[in-house]
């Protein structure tokens, strides 16, 4: 059996889209397929869809609603932990993932004997230069400073063995991110290249200060590089400072020539406690996280499935 789990935010438009284009592939796939949706806090009709997409296939789609928006990263989680095929793929709502590369990546599992087929773009068409910019950045600096290697242009869009799989199950780590995730398991994976598509339907939910803030979240979840970097500052602060003050002393003794200098002074001052704070914002995000880590709270909550609704209508009747 195929599971693909589709993460669902405000995809009211998209999912008929979607499940028209898989249904198409289906006839090409030899596998029977189910769908898990992951309706994740969505503030329109999404999940009225995806309960009379259960109806109209009711062997084949099955869904998951959140009690409210938890993250992408939760919604895969539960979908993985949903899905009960022997092979597993993960993809968009919107047909960014192309559905047509499904088959192929299952004949490369079977004939090659890998454990993953991910998917990477080979263009960003479309995107913001900005946002290209940024994202070709923080893949160059998670590669650098990181010990996870991250493929740039790497999708979430990927088919996965039940091996692999539950490899990524048993790392019940509140703070998420998939991309590393993928990568920090291992397993052999190879990748197949595509050039960038535009939504079908819908508009994006991730704006580019929700990217930001989901690739800082990559680089503290899989590197020490920043406590690292702030370590560096301070002792390059302070090293600096201790030079300073003997050349300050020095010139007084010799030419007997102390200056004023309370300008300069006062930016030196601002300078150093900049570093500080930015010293203390990094510490302080490392212990956030460990901070969330120690509640132990769930990854996610569940509202609703099709099997819990099924039962209230059994009960109203």
């Amino acid at each position: 059996m195929l599971s693909i789990v589709v993460p669902c935010y405000n995809e009211e438009e998209s999912l008929p889209f979607f499940v028209e284009e898989m249904e198409k592939i289906s006839t090409k796939i030899n596998h029977s397929i189910e769908y898990i949706f992951v309706n994740d806090g969505s503030k329109d009709q999404t999940l009225k869809v995806l309960r009379e997409l259960h109806q109209s296939m009711p062997e084949k789609v099955r869904y998951i609603s959140f009690s409210k928006n938890f993250g992408k990263e939760a919604g895969l989680y539960a979908g993985l932990q949903a899905a009960n095929g022997d092979l597993v793929t993960v993809m968009d709502a919107d047909l960014q993932d192309p559905p047509e590369l499904l088959p192929q990546m299952i004949t490369m599992i079977e004939q090659k004997e890998i454990d993953c087929v991910g998917t990477r773009r080979t263009t960003r068409e479309g995107e913001p230069p900005i946002r290209s910019f940024f994202a070709k950045m923080f893949y160059k600096l998670v590669n650098k400073f990181g010990d996870t290697e991250m493929v740039d242009g790497a999708r979430d869009f990927r088919l996965m063995t039940r091996q692999m799989v539950d490899a990524i199950l048993e790392l019940t780590e509140y703070n998420r991110f998939s991309k590393g995730i993928f990568s920090w398991v291992g397993f052999e994976t190879e990748y197949l290249e595509y050039e960038n598509r535009e939504r079908v339907a819908g508009e994006t939910s991730w704006s580019f200060w929700s990217l930001f803030k989901y690739s800082i979240d990559g680089i503290v979840n899989f590197s020490d590089a920043p406590l690292t970097l702030a370590s560096f500052v301070g002792a390059f602060s302070c090293l600096g400072s201790g030079f300073a003050l003997i050349f300050i002393v020095l010139r007084t003794l010799i030419f007997d020539d102390p200056t004023d200098g309370w300008p300069s002074l006062v930016a030196i001052i601002l300078f150093v406690s900049g570093l500080q704070l930015l010293c203390l914002g990094i510490i302080g995000k490392y212990i956030g996280k460990i901070f969330l880590e120690t509640k132990k709270r769930p990854i996610y909550i569940v509202k609703e499935t099709e099997e819990t609704q099924q039962n209230k209508k059994v009960t109203y009747k």
